[in-house]
């Protein structure tokens, strides 16, 4: 029997069924199961659900809460600004941008405000679902072993202590796209373990000294004392004059190394390079040496403070092998800020000077210099030198 027969027997015997005894009702019912191939309990549920007053039957379960359709577009307008996390980190972000949105698109109500504050995970997973975007993006390594410095730099075996800042772990980004050939941009990218604070600078090639100056440079821009100094065996980074940087002061930052060909050991840094540089600049090839200038000016200003101030991150808690399966426990999303701010080791005056700096600032606002300045360096790239010659 076809759904709509099954549907029109259903009206027939509706009628019947509800004015019948008990014993009549038991009857009834296997029959209806006969006739429509139905099981019992589901047939039951139809009989004793079924209005006719309206196309479908009575449903169960609770009403949806989020069904409001003006809720989508504050939740689309923040997953956007934050650029498109996991339901799990924009949770956490919605606390921190809600304020700014409104300050940007005007109030919203007092339900639809209780509702992305009290959002879930799963509920952010099914509104934002015909929107969600996937990236397959792959790139090329452009690491040279560097080996004179092996035996001297000792591999580093998880001795840092992870609770304090200024334990830094460092790569470089090629700017190459499908080829390593001639000379290009390279981006100098830091993480701190601790707070997660990160920093960014633009280097022309890979060369001992512009590396170095970037390094100086991303260490007078943390709010924190810098500790430890951890890279790959890149020639850029395993070099006399960066050892010697590091070494020789009277207070000397410990310099480790990764162990040769084990990419996983700095997996803090390697997934940095991906969400905080390849998603916005993407694997274009910037090999002109005027990018350099216009990247430093974005990642020394609002590219910094965007990252650092308002974008939430997972910090790992704890990790155990049960069996063949690893279960991974995390702590609440939090920004880089909010963790330098619960640190004990970071002074009170810096704090303020960073809580005085977070209150003049606007996410949305960031976000829009961050997009016009990536535009600028993209033109910059593609511009003809002035001396080029057009050949038709």
């Amino acid at each position: 029997m076809i759904k709509g027969a099954r549907m029109e027997y259903l009206k027939s015997i509706y009628e019947e069924y509800r004015k019948a005894s008990k014993k009549e009702k038991g009857v009834r019912l296997r029959e209806f199961c006969i006739a429509t191939g139905y099981n019992f309990t589901y047939a039951s549920y139809l009989l004793n659900n079924y209005d006719p007053k309206h196309k479908n039957s009575k449903k169960i379960g609770r009403p949806k809460k989020y069904k409001n359709k003006e809720l989508n577009k504050p939740l689309q307008t923040i997953w956007l600004a934050v650029g498109q996390p996991c339901s799990k980190l924009l949770k956490s972000d919605i606390i921190i941008w809600l304020k700014h949105y409104e300050n940007r698109y005007g109030k919203l109500t007092s339900e639809i405000r209780e509702q992305m504050l009290k959002i879930s995970a799963a509920t952010i997973d099914r509104i934002l679902k015909p929107i969600r975007i996937k990236y397959t993006k792959k790139g090329l390594c452009t690491t040279k072993p560097g080996s004179m410095l092996r035996d001297m730099i000792p591999i580093k075996k998880c001795v840092w202590d992870e609770t304090r800042p200024g334990f830094m772990e460092i790569d470089t980004v090629a700017h190459c796209a499908n080829s390593v050939d001639g000379i290009y941009v390279n981006t100098v990218d830091s993480i701190d373990l601790a707070t997660y604070w990160s920093e960014q600078r633009a280097v022309w090639g890979k060369g001992f000294y512009n590396t170095k100056e970037a390094l100086k440079d991303i260490e007078e821009s943390l709010p924190f004392e810098q500790l430890g100094f951890d890279s790959d065996n890149g020639t850029e980074f395993l070099n006399h004059h960066l050892y010697r940087y590091y070494t020789d002061r009277k207070k000397p930052v410990q310099f480790t190394r990764s162990r040769a060909y084990k990419k996983n050991d700095n997996a803090h840094i390697e997934q940095k390079n991906w969400t905080t540089v390849r998603q916005w600049l993407g694997y274009d090839r910037f090999d002109k040496e005027a990018v350099v200038e216009a990247l430093n000016d974005l990642y020394k200003n609002e590219w910094r403070l965007y990252h650092n101030f308002f974008k939430t991150t997972f910090k790992l808690k704890e990790k155990k092998r049960i069996a063949s399966k690893t279960i991974k426990k995390y702590y609440e999303p939090k920004t880089p800020y909010q963790r330098v701010l619960e640190s004990k080791y970071v002074s009170n005056k810096d704090k303020e000077k960073l809580t005085a700096m977070y209150k003049t600032l606007d996410p949305f606002k960031l976000k829009e210099i961050m997009e016009k300045k990536i535009k600028k360096v993209h033109y910059i790239n593609r511009k003809r030198p002035s001396n080029s010659i057009i050949i038709n």
